[in-house]
């Protein structure tokens, strides 16, 4: 068996900052990402996303994100390219195609299991893996008996396949709104929602609101431990989402009650035939390969931790958790000060040892 210091699991955004960070310890890192390349889930998501903050706020630790005007909201594709061109410039080996499958316990660290029959021993653990891989599909009334097209966020990628189609899109976050006022464009769309949309303002007196979060410190905050669950995001909008919803394009109704075939109940009563929901549900954490490691993860599993560290796998840690320690830990602009954290306390428990 191929024994190293550490293990770090996914190559996406969280997985290249601790990387990076283990590297300023003098540590050697082994990067294992599942897909064909270092990118993490930005190659899989909706065609037109954007960030949701500016350039001059998007960056890893390191590396800058490139381009002259720093208050764009970059592309989708823009981040693919920064993550790919971050990756060949650090100098850490990362193996792609390979995914992890389980970590156990051995006595002096874990046994890191990869899909196709490989192993690891490593010292340490970084569970880097996002939540991408694990939609959220929760149980909406009457879904299991709908005969329509049912799909997740993570599966939509254009409003091309929907055109003059009636659809319904489930949720009230960021992804939901432009989602459905994407849509809308060349559908039928309703938002379903449990309660009304909070918005908040993309701009405040001429500065984009991570200006602000960023000055009042807040952005870095250590609020996640005194949050039991991640509060629900407002939606961030220049206007023209709350346009859009007042204009009904889409419009807003209360979630459906119940669906017989292909037809939804709405709580009015009304009977409407649908062509197809989409899920803008959200995600949790995506970490099957730690479901046989005692203590990582609780009965719902979800990581057990304190600001990314595990509070009962020593010398294991999370990272690019939502709110695992601030409002920005699942951010490319925030990942980098979590991944600090988290390797000064492994390299200071590896020295021990």
């Amino acid at each position: 068996m191929e024994h190293i210091d550490v293990a770090v699991i996914g190559g996406g955004q969280s997985g290249l900052a601790t990387a990076h960070a283990f590297l300023r310890r003098g540590l050697r890192p082994v990067v294992l990402e599942a897909s064909d390349r270092a990118a993490g889930s930005w190659p899989h998501y909706y065609d037109s996303l954007t960030l949701f903050s500016p350039a001059r706020y998007s960056s890893l630790p390191g590396m800058p994100f490139p381009g002259a005007y720093r208050d764009r909201y970059p592309h989708r594709d823009e981040v693919v390219a920064y993550l790919t061109a971050y990756a060949d410039r650090l100098d850490a080996e990362i193996r792609t195609g390979s995914r992890v499958i389980a970590v156990r316990h051995t006595g002096d660290g874990f046994a890191v299991e990869l899909e196709g029959g490989g192993r690891l021993s490593a010292r340490a653990v970084a569970a880097a893996s996002g939540t991408f891989g694990h939609p959220h599909r929760p149980a909406l009334p009457g879904l299991e008996d709908y005969a329509g097209q049912v799909l997740h966020a993570a599966d939509y990628r254009s409003p091309a396949p929907f055109s003059g189609r009636r659809v319904v899109v489930v949720g009230a976050g960021n992804s939901a709104v432009q989602i459905a006022a994407e849509l809308a464009e060349t559908a039928r769309v309703t938002l379903a929602t449990r309660s009304p949309v909070k918005f908040a303002a993309q701009r405040i007196l001429g500065r984009d609101l991570h200006f602000w979060t960023t000055r009042t410190g807040l952005d870095a905050a250590p609020l996640g431990r005194f949050l039991a669950r991640p509060p629900a995001q407002p939606v961030f909008d220049d206007g023209r989402y709350r346009a859009a919803l007042a204009a009904d394009r889409p419009d807003r109704r209360p979630l459906f009650t119940s669906a017989d075939g292909a037809e939804l109940v709405w709580p009015d009563g009304q009977r409407e035939e649908v062509d197809a929901i989409v899920l803008a549900t959200g995600y949790r954490p995506d970490l099957p390969y730690l479901t046989d490691l005692d203590g990582a993860l609780d009965a719902d599993g979800s990581p057990r931790h304190r600001e990314g560290i595990a509070t009962r796998a020593p010398a294991l840690a999370f990272v690019g958790l939502e709110w695992q320690r601030s409002l920005s830990s699942n951010s490319l602009r925030g990942v980098g000060r979590d991944a600090e954290r988290i390797t000064r306390r492994l390299a200071a428990h590896l020295t021990r040892r």
